[in-house]
């Protein structure tokens, strides 16, 4: 139950993050950037899946503060 919970979880932020860097790119560019707080609200409302984009974005990958939204996009989209 509990990996059945992670790999949902897991899902709904890789389709968050594709969603968010959509509505960037269509709103602002190809060349827009963006941080891993651009996936969450203001309010620290799910601080487990902030973190779980925190080290992916930070420790796993060690990308830099802002990265462009389509190099995340793809990055996802390729399974990393």
């Amino acid at each position: 139950m509990c990996i059945y919970l992670w790999v949902k979880m897991r899902e709904d932020l890789r389709a968050k993050i594709i969603t968010v860097c959509d509505a960037k790119i269509l709103s602002k560019g190809d060349n827009v950037g963006l941080s891993f707080y651009a996936f969450f609200a203001n309010k620290n409302e799910n601080p487990e899946l902030l973190m779980e984009a925190a080290t992916w974005w930070i420790q796993t990958h060690q990308l830099d503060h802002f990265e462009k939204a389509y190099k995340i996009k793809e990055m996802i989209l390729n399974g990393l």
